[in-house]
C-alpha cells in the first residue's frame, strides 16, 4: 500500500554485528493479500454485484469515475479486512490491491481524469460517505447525495443468499430472533436512554437460521424489544415458503419474544409455524413447579452438584394469552433456587421436556455468538452518522461483510480446521497476508510473503474454491 512517508532511513538496534535498517522503499505492498479470497468468493455468487443493484444512481454517468458496484465493493471488503472507518479510505484509495478486489481496471489509478487523482484508484471517505447518507427519495435533483437504497430489495436478498446455499430444499428450518444493544456517543436520529442497558442506544433486531443472517433491522431503543418482529417474520417466511412451499418452521427466542400477537400469528393458518420462546417467571409458575423444585434441591444437598428437575403442563395467563399452551418449567438448584420457563407448540411426543430445553432451546445460545461476531469483528455497532437512514445502511454493510465471509466459510473452509473460525480468525489468518504487487499490461502479479504459516491451507482453500462454477 503506497504511503505518504518519507524514505528517512531508520536505524534500529542493531543484530549482532549487523546493523538493522528500515525504509518505506519496498514500493506497492498490501498487508491484505489474501482477501482475493473474498473476491473469489464474489465471483461465484454475485452478492455485493447484487447488492449495488438495490441502488438507484441517479448521478450523471458522464461525471462519475466510481460505479455503485465499485463502491459498494470498496466499503463491504474493507469492512471484511477490517476498516472500519471512512477515513480509512482516504489511504486504501492508494491500495492496487483493493483496487483490484472492487474490480478498477486501472488498479494503479494511472488513468484518472483529474491530475490530483491519479494514483488513487479507489473513492475517497468523501464519495463513500455520500453514499451512506443519500436519502430513500433521492433523484436527480438533490445536489450531492444521489445513490438511493432500496431497503425492502436489501432485505430480500438477505434471505435470497441462504435461499440459494441449499442445494435441496430442507426439511426444517429453524429461525433465531433476539436484540441487542447498539450504544450511541452522540446525537443521533432516534436515540434514547434504555434504562436496563443503561445507556443510550439503539435496538436493532436480528434473525438468523444457524449461522445464516437473514435480517438486521435498526430500531429506535424506546419501545418493546419484540416490536416489528411479526413483520420481519411475516415477510422472511412468505419469501422462504415461494421457495420451499413444504419446509417447516421453527421460531426460537428469549422471553423478550413471548407476545401474544407473535404466538397466535404461528398457530394461525397463515403461520403454521412451531416456536418455543422463554417465557417470564411469575407466582403463578413458580408455584406450578413447587414440588420439582424441592426434588431438585434434595438432590443438590445429597451430590452438591447443581440439579434440575422438569415439569411439563398446560398454562394460560389470566388476561394476555388467547388460549392454553404448552410450558415447560425447569425446576434448577444450584444453592439457591433458579427456576425457568419456556412455552411450545411442539409436542411431547417429538419432544420430552428435558430434550425440549437442554437440546432445543438452550441451542439459541449459539445466535448470540454470531451477532457479537458481526458487531465486534465487522463493526455492526458504528451507527455514528446524524440519521437513521444511513446507519442502517452501514447496518446494512457490515450485514453483507458477514453474509460474504460465512460464504467463504461454507464454501472454502468447509472440511478445514477453520470450519467454525469466526470473522477475525479468518481475517487474521487468511487475509492478512504481506503481498507485493506488480501491475503489467497484462498481469497483475500477487507475490506473497514466503514467511505465510498457513500457506498450504490458503492453497487448499484456493484449489477448492477453483473448482466452483462462476456465476453468469
Amino acid at each position: 500500500m503506497k504511503t505518504e512517508c518519507n524514505s528517512i532511513q531508520m536505524e534500529f538496534h542493531g543484530l549482532g554485528r549487523r546493523d538493522v535498517v528500515g525504509k518505506f522503499d519496498g514500493g506497492q505492498i498490501s498487508s491484505d493479500g489474501g482477501g482475493v479470497l473474498l473476491r473469489e468468493i464474489e465471483l461465484r455468487t454475485h452478492i455485493l454485484k447484487r447488492l449495488a443493484n438495490c441502488f438507484q444512481d441517479h448521478r450523471d454517468g458522464d461525471l462519475i469515475e466510481h460505479t455503485v458496484d465499485a463502491l459498494i465493493k470498496q466499503r463491504v471488503y474493507g469492512i471484511a479486512l477490517g476498516y472500519e472507518d471512512l477515513n480509512d479510505h482516504d489511504v486504501l484509495r492508494h491500495d492496487p490491491l483493493l483496487a483490484v478486489l472492487s474490480d478498477k481496471h486501472d488498479p494503479c489509478g494511472k488513468g484518472r481524469v483529474r491530475d490530483q487523482d491519479k494514483g488513487k484508484a479507489l473513492a475517497g471517505k468523501s464519495t463513500l460517505n455520500r453514499l451512506e447518507l443519500s436519502s430513500p427519495e433521492a433523484d436527480r435533483t438533490s445536489r450531492y447525495k444521489k445513490i438511493a437504497a432500496d431497503s425492502q430489495a436489501i432485505d430480500e436478498l438477505m434471505v435470497a443468499v441462504f435461499i440459494e446455499a441449499y442445494a435441496t430444499p430442507p426439511e426444517e428450518i429453524i429461525l433465531d430472533v433476539d436484540a441487542t444493544d447498539d450504544p450511541l456517543h452522540g446525537q443521533q436520529e432516534g436515540r434514547f436512554f434504555h434504562g436496563y442497558y443503561g445507556h443510550y442506544c439503539y435496538l436493532p433486531l436480528y434473525i438468523f437460521s444457524g449461522e445464516h443472517l437473514l435480517c438486521a433491522r435498526l430500531r429506535e431503543a424506546d419501545q418493546d424489544g419484540a416490536a416489528g418482529t411479526l413483520d420481519e417474520l411475516k415477510r422472511i417466511v412468505a419469501q422462504l415458503r415461494a421457495h420451499w412451499p413444504e419446509v417447516k418452521l421453527i421460531l426460537r427466542g428469549d422471553s423478550g419474544f413471548c407476545r401474544e400477537e407473535i404466538m397466535h400469528w404461528c398457530e394461525s393458518e397463515d403461520g403454521k409455524i412451531d416456536y418455543i420462546l422463554g417465557l417470564a417467571k411469575n407466582d403463578r409458575l413458580k408455584e406450578t413447579v413447587t414440588s420439582a423444585m424441592a426434588e431438585a434441591k434434595a438432590q443438590y444437598e445429597a451430590t452438591e452438584q447443581p440439579a434440575r428437575v422438569y415439569k411439563d403442563f398446560t398454562y394460560q395467563t389470566r388476561k394476555s394469552w388467547s388460549a392454553e399452551r404448552r410450558v415447560v418449567g425447569k425446576a434448577e438448584y444450584i444453592g439457591k433456587e433458579n427456576p425457568r420457563f419456556v412455552v411450545t407448540t411442539l409436542s411431547r411426543e417429538r419432544y420430552d421436556a428435558k430434550s425440549l430445553y437442554e437440546t432445543l432451546y438452550c441451542a439459541r445460545g449459539e445466535m448470540e455468538n454470531r451477532i457479537k461476531e458481526q458487531q465486534l469483528g465487522l463493526f455492526a455497532d458504528r451507527t455514528s452518522t446524524a440519521s437513521l437512514h444511513s446507519n442502517q445502511l452501514r447496518l446494512y454493510f457490515s450485514s453483507f461483510a458477514y453474509v460474504l465471509m460465512h460464504a467463504l466459510r461454507r464454501l472454502g473452509l468447509e472440511g478445514t480446521a477453520m470450519a467454525k473460525a469466526q470473522c477475525t480468525t479468518i481475517r487474521l489468518r487468511l487475509f492478512k497476508i504481506g503481498a507485493q504487487i506488480q501491475v503489467t499490461v497484462r498481469k497483475v502479479w500477487l507475490s506473497f510473503s514466503e514467511g505465510y504459516p498457513y500457506a498450504q491451507l490458503f492453497q487448499h482453500i484456493f484449489d477448492k474454491l477453483q473448482r466452483l462454477p462462476l456465476r453468469c
